[in-house]
């Protein structure tokens, strides 16, 4: 498996993980009475995943000088 393909794995796994993470937060909001700091770890989570899919994308894309 070369280097790409692991990235591209990778990948797959967080976006799944960040959906997940979408479900979770939109179903703790919906409840009346939910924990404000499960909440904003979870929102936080979902941020750092966001942020290391951007870079695995990044990775992917050639560099091309414009």
């Amino acid at each position: 498996m070369n280097e790409q393909q692991m990235i591209k794995q990778k990948l797959a796994g967080l976006r799944l993980e960040h959906r997940n993470l979408d479900d979770v937060i939109s179903r703790l909001a919906e409840d009346a009475p939910f924990d404000q700091l499960q909440l904003q770890r979870l929102k936080k989570r979902k941020l750092l995943l966001k942020d290391e899919i951007s870079c695995l994308e990044n990775q992917l894309v050639p560099d091309i000088i414009a």
